[in-house]
């Protein structure tokens, strides 16, 4: 393994990943949100370094009703032991700029990752057990229903949507482990393995910079005609041209058969962080795109499902053309995302 010393860069870096280790502790570092129509606003459960926080009460109240076991801090041993393990990195990752050995990064890096891993499996060791021991004399059963929460990401529960996902606390250690994997790929000299003659110290700024914005990348999920449903008005979506789709910064995807479903929706549920807007192109079936590059038209003779009476092209000339066609007149998107 490389004894060789550290340079400055990653010194700063060092000093950079043990703040992230030391304030994630004061911050919930993962959520396990719950939807369902009598909680419009939803239920939040936050696990924190040291205990358990959120609506716990309201939620232990639903668990009792199918059996469940209610959650508490003090029953779970790794609130007694979790803050001294994070505040070992912090405190790792300091000493590490003072030994200023590579060896001592990599070491670091490699434990954070095992860490990552034995916490993965006993969060999902302690859900399983949660979501599968039930009270067989509940008020409700359900016969081989089980209430596990998904480890990350969405999953449906009965009538409740669950998502889990890493809160403040977790990205911040998250963004700690990004920056370790920095340190080790240029003081071991990987980048020199695919480029000739790398300009090691931009790339790694670069990669720096991008560990602290959250990804843009929202993937389109194609609307099945006369399966799904506007998750507005809960009607069929049965015309692709007028379809539109909403995807929130978690990843979660709404659907709507008018683009003025969608508007509405986003207006009653302003909370909601959306990270990307889609709607059809009236000259495509049901093909979505991105709203924000889109053309409308509003008014005249279109007749869209919920009559919003509103149109959307991709390209400006087919806007222009069915404007005339239909009487319709041009509008923006901002006018129609906040009117």
């Amino acid at each position: 393994m490389n004894t060789s010393k550290i340079s400055l860069f990653s010194k700063v870096v060092l000093l950079v990943v043990s703040a992230l280790f030391f304030a994630s502790l004061w911050f919930p570092m993962w959520r396990i949100e719950l939807k369902a129509p009598q909680y419009p606003e939803g239920l939040v459960l936050q696990l924190h370094a040291n205990k358990i926080g959120g609506d716990v009460a309201i939620i232990n109240g639903l668990n009792h009703y199918i059996g469940m076991k209610t959650l508490h801090t003090e029953d779970f041993p790794e609130f007694q032991i979790l803050p001294f393990i994070v505040g070992f990195f912090g405190l790792f990752a300091l000493a590490m700029i003072f030994v200023n050995r590579i060896k001592g990064a990599i070491l670091l890096f490699l434990s954070f990752i095992l860490f990552g891993v034995l916490a993965g499996v006993d969060f999902y060791r302690w859900n399983y057990e949660y979501g599968h021991n039930l009270d067989s004399n509940a008020a409700i059963v359900v016969p081989g229903m089980a209430y596990q929460p998904p480890l990350i990401g969405y999953k449906q529960l009965l009538n409740f949507g669950a998502y889990s996902i890493p809160d403040v606390g977790g990205w911040m250690l998250i963004a700690a482990g990004i920056l370790l994997f920095i340190i080790v790929v240029k003081e071991t000299h990987l980048v020199n393995k695919f480029f000739r003659k790398p300009k090691i110290d931009a790339v790694l700024i670069l990669l720096l910079s991008f560990s602290f914005m959250s990804c843009g990348d929202f993937k389109v999920e194609p609307i099945k005609l006369n399966a799904d449903n506007c998750d507005f008005c809960k009607m069929s979506i049965a015309d692709g041209k007028y379809a539109a789709e909403v995807i929130t910064q978690k990843g979660r995807v709404y659907k709507f058969d008018d683009i003025s479903c969608m508007a509405n929706y986003c207006k009653e549920n302003a909370s909601t962080k959306i990270g990307a807007y889609y709607v059809s192109d009236f000259t495509q079936d049901n093909n979505l795109i991105p709203a924000e590059t889109a053309f409308f038209l509003s008014g005249g003779a279109i007749q869209s499902p919920m009559h919003g009476g509103i149109i959307a092209f991709s390209n400006e000339k087919d806007a222009k053309e069915f404007g005339t066609k239909l009487n319709a007149k041009p509008i923006t998107w901002n006018s129609i995302i906040t009117k």
